[in-house]
């Protein structure tokens, strides 16, 4: 099997420079330094707000971690080895959009805010710019030169004449392998489509080893379209049926065996991550930690909101798309002093391909086993409404609880640039992380959330000071203050307990 591997490399690699991916550096976005771990204990054992939790991957996470085996390293860098994605050099975009023809409800606002988010996405990259954009109608999305033929040749006349024009963006979720082809050579510069893109990005802007084991995993049904059109490429020219040293398989088989090999060995490695995730939920919940996932579209600003709520310095929010993709928790405290933590979860995007959301399904199991869900909005982008959609449509395919998915907690920020903004009811608040408005009532409501969800409630008692009542509910609940009373030998003491406790309690202590 070894040797079959071995023989199978020198073909792969064939194949990669044939086509498969492009042999150039790619730009990526600048690193952030990794924010280092502080001793989130506090002296009545809850958690210091500001204080934050490294990603579990790093190995410091709110428990301890098992480091991995030289050997499960040595073979996770091995599957981490990939080829570019795109050009080395920075380059000028033309933005192009197909404006299909008879879908329903399509609305000129709609066409605005895809393409001005497609332009979003060339500027996340280093260097890169949009130089034009051009919105073209067509009825026949799915062929193979996307645009009707006037179009197409009045298309390739434009690009081709435009000297500034390096690389053409198509705003379509995928392109297969022929229709790429197609078009790079008609226009003569690289194609490149959204799920390219978002892809690189991702690739930038990752830090952990799952994110990236997830990312190569995403990349595998991308490999392997390419492959198959190379194969073909090949088979036309003669040299697709060539046997290796005589094990009776083509070098396209002998890649693809590669592919689905590696396939197995990426699912493998995140399932052991996986585990020990799953090991460090249960000792959170051990802790009684209580969870908030902060979910919503890319760049909506829930990374400058959670940093407003815990008010830790090391967090750097950032005005880009996809800034976040490793989750990370964070610890805060609530009006009662109550110790939380909140998961700073990827950003959502629409029309990415379901081979990418699925590759990060293990991440977001966090928001699963969370105890309240915010859901953060953006309300100055004009398309607003629609990314809520797009939100909640990712969040119903992840099976949630529906207790958890009708108590989720709507926050609309950046309210600070829409003049006169009124919330529309009760059922959500209005914000501005950046300035601070607004995050005194955010926090009361989450307190009322988190008490409701974890079954918990805060209570003052008067109890003697060294008396047995006093010890029972160290040991029991989380005892956030005690304010002795003068002179007496007793004192309010304020507690959270949950419902179950605090019944054993009152049936130990009746009083």
């Amino acid at each position: 099997m070894a040797a079959t591997r071995a023989a199978a490399r020198p073909a792969l690699r064939l194949l990669l420079s044939r086509g498969l991916a492009p042999r150039y550096a790619p730009p990526c976005l600048p690193q952030p330094a990794r924010a280092g771990s502080v001793d989130i204990r506090s002296p009545c054992g809850g958690v210091r707000s500001g204080s934050h939790v490294r990603s579990w991957e790093s190995g410091a996470g709110v428990v301890g971690e098992d480091r991995e085996e030289p050997e499960e390293e040595e073979e996770e860098e091995e599957l981490l080895s990939r080829e570019p994605l795109l050009p080395a050099a920075a380059q000028r975009v033309c933005v192009l959009h197909p404006d299909v023809r008879g879908r329903a409800g399509r609305k000129a606002h709609d066409t605005e805010c895809q393409v001005a988010e497609a332009a979003a996405l060339v500027r996340a990259l280093h260097g890169w710019s949009v130089v034009r954009t051009l919105v073209v109608p067509t009825g026949v999305p799915d062929s193979k030169f996307v645009f009707g033929k006037g179009n197409f040749q009045e298309l390739t006349e434009k690009i081709k004449g435009s000297v500034d024009i390096t690389c053409v963006f198509l705003n379509v979720e995928r392109m297969t392998a022929l229709t790429k082809k197609t078009l790079q050579t008609a226009w003569g510069v690289h194609v490149l489509d959204r799920f390219t893109i978002v892809l690189h990005i991702f690739r930038c802007n990752a830090r952990t080893k799952e994110t990236r084991l997830q990312l190569a995993l995403a990349e595998i049904p991308l490999l392997r379209s390419t492959l198959s059109s190379c194969s073909a490429r090949l088979d036309q020219q003669g040299r697709g049926s060539r046997y290796i040293m005589g094990s009776g398989e083509s070098s396209t088989e002998l890649c693809q065996r590669a592919l689905k090999e590696k396939e197995a060995k990426i699912r493998r490695a995140l399932e052991r991550l996986r585990d020990k995730r799953s090991v460090l939920r249960k000792q959170r919940l051990r802790r009684e930690f209580p969870i908030v996932s902060v979910v919503g579209y890319t760049n909506c600003g829930k990374t400058t909101l959670i940093k407003a709520l815990t008010g830790e310095a090391t967090m750097q929010p950032c005005d880009q798309l996809f800034t976040t993709l490793d989750v990370t928790a964070h610890a805060g405290l609530l009006p009662s002093c109550m110790p939380i933590l909140y998961m700073d979860t990827i950003g959502f995007l629409s029309q990415l391909p379901h081979s990418l959301i699925q590759s990060f399904s293990t991440t977001l199991e966090d928001v699963v086993h969370s105890d309240v869900i915010l859901h953060v909005r953006d309300m100055s982008h004009p398309n607003t409404e629609q990314q809520k959609a797009s939100v909640l449509s990712t969040l119903r395919g992840l099976q949630l609880r529906p207790a958890l998915l009708n108590s989720m907690l709507e926050v609309h920020n950046k309210v600070d640039l829409v003049p006169g903004y009124r919330p529309p009811g009760h059922h959500v608040l209005a914000v501005s992380a950046l300035l601070g408005h607004g995050l005194d009532k955010l926090k009361a409501t989450l307190e009322e959330l988190v008490l409701q969800a974890t079954g918990r409630q805060v209570l003052t008692l008067c109890l003697r000071l060294g008396g047995p009542q006093l010890c029972w509910l160290y040991k029991e609940a989380k005892v956030q203050q005690v304010q002795e009373l003068p002179n007496t030998d007793k004192a309010h003491v304020t507690i959270i307990i949950s419902q179950a406790t605090y019944g054993r309690f009152r049936k130990l202590f009746p009083e």
